[in-house]
């Protein structure tokens, strides 16, 4: 049976990847968009989740992070899964999406893409075994329109590197003026925003006389999309909960 998804953010770069790729999907197909300024991309789009007429299975929301209560009841009302494929979350949007993981399936991520989450297990096997030898700082550039800083990723690799600390480490946000020398206790975190590109990310551990650079470089948002594909139908016979690529990687393995 064919994954029946709703598309929220359907109008912009990345409904339009989404919507490329399921032109040929055999498994999955868009039966409608959500978008606040609608415009005719081939399949039925909605102002308001309220105006759905179809029948789904899952939302891929990409659309941001505002509101997010408002896609989340709408699921939970309609017995849906969703897809949060944007970043840029509060600490109040994720104590509601941890509210709503009691009734609905809900895959969220730092990222989407696989190769991110390669870099992600690299990343924490060399904290585990470089220890406080090294220093770990990380650079994240995007394109000049990404609002929030550092990206979602950044603090996702930031996350996972201090599990190799027991969650010891403290985040510093860029460095600015007279702020001594580098702390051991430190995850140094660092955003470039320029021209179109899509997401690079870099974590580099510099020890004595030697360091090690682990990076990823996004070429195209369709690896974005590739990514929200897979894990809607990944969610459509789990149960309430949260899920993450970990999930999904280990079930495909």
């Amino acid at each position: 049976m064919s994954v029946r998804i709703i598309l929220c953010g359907a109008c912009g770069k990345m409904g339009g990847n989404v919507l490329s790729l399921l032109a040929n999907d055999t498994q999955a197909t868009a039966v409608c968009g959500v978008d606040l300024f609608p415009r005719e991309i081939g399949i039925p789009v909605y102002k308001s989740f309220y105006d759905i007429q179809e029948q789904a299975d899952v939302i891929i929301d990409f659309s941001s992070a505002e509101n997010v209560r408002e896609r989340l009841e709408y699921a939970k009302k309609n017995n849906l899964k969703i897809v949060l494929a944007s970043t840029g979350f509060t600490a109040e949007d994720l104590q509601i999406i941890d509210e709503y993981a009691k009734d609905v399936a809900i895959f969220k991520t730092g990222n989407l893409s696989l190769g991110i989450n390669v870099l992600q297990a690299l990343c924490k096997a060399a904290a585990q075994i470089l220890g406080d030898n090294f220093d770990v700082e990380i650079i994240e550039r995007h394109h000049n329109l990404k609002k929030d800083a550092p990206s979602g990723t950044a603090l996702m690799l930031a996350e996972t590197v201090n599990e190799a600390f027991d969650n010891q480490k403290e985040f510093i946000n860029g460095r600015s003026g007279i702020v001594g020398a580098r702390q051991k206790s430190e995850i140094g975190i660092h955003a470039v925003r320029g021209g179109t590109i899509v997401g690079e990310h870099e974590v580099m551990f510099a020890g004595e006389d030697e360091i090690i650079t682990i990076s990823h470089s996004a070429r195209s948002k369709r690896v974005f999309a590739v990514g929200a594909i897979r894990a809607a139908k990944f969610l459509c016979d789990k149960p309430a909960g949260k899920y993450d690529m970990k999930d999904l990687l280990a079930q495909e393995m």
